[in-house]
C-alpha cells in the first residue's frame, strides 16, 4: 500500500515540475531577450520524463524527470521596425511557442495530477478499511 503511494507521489511531483515549466514557457511568450539583455528569443522548455526503479515493487516504477530539455526551434520572425529589438531588417525574433499547444499541456498535467490524488486516496482508504477488519 505504501508503495503505490510512493508511486503516485513521485508522478505529483513530475506533474509539478511539467506544470511550472509550462508556466515559464508562457510566461515568456513574448521574450526576445536573454538574461544578459542581448536580443535572442527564449527557447521553449519541455520536461522528459524516465521509469523510476527506486520508486515502486513488483514490477511497478515510479516516474521521475529525466531532464528539462531546451527546444531547438527557430524563433518566429515578425516585422516591427519600430521595435528596439529588430534586427536591420526590421525583424523582431519572438520565441516559437504555441499558446494552445501549452495550454492543452497543461490540462494534460493537471488531469494526471488529479488522478494521481485520487490513486492515493484510494490507497489511504484500503489501508483504512484493512485495519478496521483487522482491528
Amino acid at each position: 500500500m505504501l508503495k503505490a503511494i510512493d508511486i503516485s507521489t513521485s508522478a505529483l511531483v513530475a506533474q509539478r515540475i511539467r506544470m511550472d515549466t509550462i508556466a515559464g514557457n508562457l510566461a515568456h511568450l513574448s521574450t526576445t531577450r536573454n538574461e544578459q539583455g542581448e536580443p535572442e528569443p527564449y527557447q521553449p522548455r519541455y520536461v522528459v520524463f524516465a521509469a523510476d526503479e527506486r520508486v515502486g515493487a513488483h514490477g511497478a516504477a515510479g516516474v521521475k524527470v529525466a531532464s528539462v530539455e531546451t527546444s531547438d526551434v527557430e524563433p518566429e520572425l515578425k516585422y516591427q521596425p519600430g521595435h528596439p529589438d529588430a534586427n536591420q531588417n526590421g525583424f523582431v525574433a519572438y520565441p516559437a511557442i504555441d499558446m494552445m499547444t501549452e495550454l492543452t499541456d497543461s490540462m494534460v498535467a493537471a488531469r494526471a495530477y488529479e488522478a494521481n490524488l485520487g490513486a492515493i486516496e484510494i490507497a489511504k482508504d484500503l489501508g483504512q478499511q484493512t485495519l478496521r477488519i483487522l482491528a
